[in-house]
């Protein structure tokens, strides 16, 4: 017992110990810089993020919880026996899906509860549908290497319940991915700037409904207006 309680110990300060400086501002283009990524060690604190699509997000920003994109089956075997001896058994099997997030898990993204649940065997306890549409505050951002120091860093996000309290025994989800729950939906920014593809897509369904009499040529002329440099800037990159 004493040496397991020593080894958690350890294990825990070794994690502690790869924390630095908060990180005022990471770029989604920092991330991917070796000359920025292989100065930054695990679990640093970063308190504004700027992803892939120039959205802003900030500890202490409301966030809204999307659809998951992910499903988890499980089955059940009921089993029972039949004659006078039990000389004989039947079992069924029965399975059920539940809707669950793919980069969205319970709890904190490391600690003490998840060391216990990778010795234990057990897979990580992803949130599932009933959170959907859920909003959330964004308590903690971190940043850790996919890998080696020398490996890109990935962004994720600690969130916590908007009045304070608990998503049921968990007091905080953690987003492990933020690009990908962002691009995947299952996180929503409140303040999404549009992309490129999307720009292109609003402009071609005004220019649809100016052709049949359901936009004025000036709406259709303002909307051009203030879609294109976001077209154009995008397109020079």
């Amino acid at each position: 017992m004493k040496i397991t309680i020593t080894f958690f110990a350890f294990l825990l300060t070794t994690i502690s110990s790869y924390a630095q400086e908060d990180i005022e501002l990471l770029t989604y283009a920092n991330t991917q810089d070796i000359n920025f990524f292989n100065k930054i060690k695990n679990g640093s604190q970063v308190k504004e993020y700027i992803t892939v699509s120039e959205n802003s997000v900030e500890v202490g920003d409301t966030l809204i919880l999307g659809t998951p994109t992910s499903e988890e089956m499980s089955t059940r075997t009921y089993s029972g026996s039949y004659g006078t001896k039990a000389r004989a058994g039947v079992a069924q099997s029965r399975s059920t899906s539940k809707k669950t997030y793919e980069f969205v898990k319970m709890g904190r993204p490391a600690g003490f509860g998840s060391v216990m649940t990778a010795m234990n065997g057990d897979a990580q306890a992803m949130a599932d549908n009933s959170l959907k549409n859920t909003s959330v505050i964004v308590r903690e951002i971190k940043t850790y290497h996919r890998g080696s120091k020398n490996k890109p860093l990935y962004v994720v996000m600690v969130l916590g319940e908007i009045n304070g309290r608990a998503f049921g025994v968990n007091k905080y989800l953690s987003v492990m991915d933020t690009e990908l729950a962002i691009e995947s939906g299952e996180v929503l920014l409140k303040n999404r700037k549009i992309t490129r593809d999307e720009a292109i897509a609003k402009l071609k369904e005004a220019k649809e409904l100016m052709e049949i009499d359901m936009m004025s040529k000036e709406e259709f002329e303002e909307l051009k207006k203030e879609l294109t440099p976001i077209i154009n800037v995008k397109k020079q990159e």
